[in-house]
């Protein structure tokens, strides 16, 4: 994984290994795709900002193969459509307790742990992240969730952090080469 480490960093072989597995890959929402600044309009109106690299690296993903999925705890227009633009069929919202969601998704696509990634960056992640076959926090997460982590992205949530993690699923799964030799499509 030279590439990866020259882009990113270096992963341990075990962390390689989990990543091979995956199936699919579940992702929070606020702190992961965004960086956790919810910003609110006169009219009540929330907005997100979301980054597109973190898009294309979902999309890419999809593309290969790999399920994904968003469970987060809050509900938003912004992100069912920001999802549903990405290609993202199981959008779980106002999710209190993630554990259910994660459930549903791996009874519904008949997967086991140990073939579900989870990026998150909080408390509420925690319990999902302890049973998945690859946990991961993004860089500025929670330390507490940092520590429960089998990986933690080099790049803040909002910053890149979701692409960081899809180019090390892509590449465990397709050679580093296929990231690079596999370009289409625009900005997400």
């Amino acid at each position: 994984m030279r590439r990866y480490e020259t882009w990113y960093q270096a992963i341990p072989n075990d962390v390689v290994a989990r990543a091979q597995q995956i199936k699919l890959l579940i992702c929070d929402i606020d702190g992961v795709f965004s960086d956790g600044t919810v910003i609110l309009a006169n009219s009540g109106e929330e907005l997100k900002g979301f980054n597109t690299k973190d898009g294309y690296g979902i999309r890419s993903l999809i593309d290969a193969g790999v399920e994904v999925a968003v469970i987060t705890g809050r509900k938003s227009t912004i992100v069912q459509t920001r999802m549903s633009s990405l290609g993202v069929k199981h959008i779980y919202q106002g999710m209190d307790q993630k554990l259910e969601g994660y459930e549903q998704l791996k009874s519904d696509l008949n997967l086991t742990d140990e073939q579900i990634a989870y990026i998150g960056d909080d408390f509420p992640d925690a319990p999902v992240m302890l049973k998945v076959g690859l946990a991961t926090a993004t860089g500025d997460a929670h330390p507490y969730i940092k520590s429960i982590a089998h990986l933690v992205t080099t790049l803040n949530g909002g910053r890149g952090s979701v692409r960081e993690l899809t180019d090390l699923l892509i590449m465990a799964n397709y050679g580093e080469e296929y990231i690079t030799e596999n370009i289409t499509g625009a900005s997400l």
